[in-house]
């Protein structure tokens, strides 16, 4: 049987193109500790927590439908494996109709077995269904 990714759907009143804009404003939402850019292809950008950071490039990027968000490096300072989110990927996919907007959200390579995967879980869940969506919606997120 195949592991699946982390995989989020959520649904937002705005329309794809201000989702897209919201998503990029990483410390709106996610990371107040945010450093560089995530507002276009080869972006590069870092946010940390603590001792723990992840580092992300924008390896693909398509306006108000897609962009992906590419982990180049990373120390999970809480597990063995600090290195375990090297090479995956952030994936935010979207859908409007009007002033409404469906976004896909999968975090490709965290998968059930990983070592992060449930507190991974859990922070991503919280930040993307009620963070951005706050966000989105209200125009305040309850960033990190």
């Amino acid at each position: 049987m195949k592991k699946k990714d982390f995989h989020l759907t959520v649904a937002v009143k705005a329309t794809a193109a201000e989702a897209m804009k919201k998503i990029n404003q990483v410390n709106g939402w996610w990371a107040k500790k945010f450093k560089g850019k995530a507002e276009k292809l080869n972006d590069k950008f870092t946010v940390s927590f603590g001792d723990t950071f992840v580092d992300f490039e924008i390896s693909e990027w398509v306006p108000n439908k897609k962009v992906i968000w590419k982990v180049t490096d990373c120390n999970l300072h809480w597990i063995t494996n600090k290195k375990e989110w090297n090479n995956t990927e952030v994936v935010f996919e979207l859908s409007g109709k009007g002033k409404a907007t469906q976004i896909d959200f999968t975090h490709i390579g965290l998968v059930p077995g990983v070592e992060c995967y449930n507190d991974c879980e859990v922070g991503w869940t919280g930040h993307v269904t009620d963070s951005l969506v706050k966000f989105i919606n209200e125009g305040k997120g309850m960033p990190e």
